[in-house]
């Protein structure tokens, strides 16, 4: 358990953080906001959801991510052959020793790049539940762990694209965030031009991070200080897509807890140890968009989730007193709660 005594540390780990941002945004142009999404969802222990058109960068975010990070790192490309066993692993006959071998699939590393993961069909897309819920694979009755830490990335096309197919409500609940990497402006894509006209800056990047680092960097997270008025609006925001006259199926609990979770990231990147509304409300359509579905008469009236989630926002009453005004960052204690813990 961290102390008062150890504030000193979250300089260090915010500077493992810079490292990565740097390495990242080294190979991502003019896209600082996706990578600062992408690091929250890897500090707060969850799964990015990557969607957009082909050629904007969804794979080599990944990628740079994946690298930037000193540990095992595996790609799969989703195609619609693709069997769940290829992800997950297979029991094989050893005939010398006249037993079962389990060959490990591409699921086993710590960073699981998946490719176009909405070109597999649902059955193969349904291998990654458990581990991206549980961290184990369940194989022939046998429970393998996977390493620490664990995160999958995940890229995908619009839904709308040739050969695509959407993915499972259960599936879209277990990644914790989803971005759109977007065209670039003007001056990123002529910069870009410049960076990648010869050699892709990939191919050079090196680890600016250990993983034994990045497991320090979620400890830290999860020492974050969240006030009970910020807990409970999450919990409202995340109530309002329930009852929502547009939405035919709401955010569920875990959506709140990834959102509590994330805001707690963001607020170690922010070097703050305690969690402020702004780090929900910056958060919100990142990650309870993606879990939501529109009725059809919102559909017809071109209402996206993204807009209902923006329009909670503003309903939504904010929290009057944040942990600075009440004394809860380096101060005394506010809220009735203990003071927070620093990382």
């Amino acid at each position: 358990m961290t102390t008062y005594d150890d504030r000193a540390s979250l300089t260090d780990l915010t500077a493992v953080v810079e490292r990565v941002r740097d390495s990242v945004e080294g190979v991502i142009e003019g896209k600082p906001e996706v990578v600062r999404l992408s690091l929250t969802v890897l500090l707060a222990e969850g799964h990015l959801l990557i969607e957009d058109v082909p050629g904007v960068g969804k794979t080599m975010l990944a990628k740079a991510l994946a690298r930037s990070i000193d540990c095992s790192v595996r790609r799969i490309q989703f195609t619609p052959d693709l069997l769940p066993s290829d992800i997950t692993g297979v029991s094989i006959w050893d005939q010398q020793h006249r037993d079962f071998e389990f060959k490990p699939g591409a699921i086993f590393a710590q960073v699981v790049i998946g490719d176009e993961i909405n070109r597999a069909s649902p059955k193969t897309q349904s291998a990654l539940l458990e581990s991206m819920e549980e961290r184990q694979v369940t194989i022939d009755g046998k429970t393998y762990e996977l390493p620490s830490p664990f995160m999958v990335v995940a890229t995908q096309n619009p839904v709308e694209m040739e050969g695509t197919y959407p993915l499972p409500e259960a599936q879209r609940d277990r990644f914790m965030a989803r971005v759109s990497v977007g065209y670039p402006s003007a001056e990123a894509e002529l910069q870009m031009l410049d960076v990648h006209g010869g050699v892709s800056p990939l191919e050079s990047l090196q680890p600016v991070a250990h993983a034994h680092e990045i497991l320090k960097l979620i400890e830290a997270v999860r020492d974050v200080y969240v006030a009970d008025p910020i807990r409970r609006y999450a919990v409202d925001l995340v109530a309002a897509t329930r009852t929502h006259p547009d939405l035919r199926l709401g955010a569920s609990p875990r959506a709140t807890l990834h959102l509590l979770r994330a805001a707690k990231a963001s607020a170690a990147l922010g070097g703050r140890d305690y969690a402020l509304p702004d780090d929900v409300q910056a958060l919100a359509v990142a990650v309870l968009a993606h879990r939501l579905l529109p009725t059809a008469q919102a559909q017809l009236n071109r209402r996206t989730a993204e807009q209902v989630v923006q329009e909670i926002l503003q309903r939504t009453a904010v929290p009057a007193d944040t942990p600075q005004r009440a004394g809860l960052g380096r101060g005394g204690p506010g809220y009735g709660q203990q003071p927070p813990r620093s990382l």
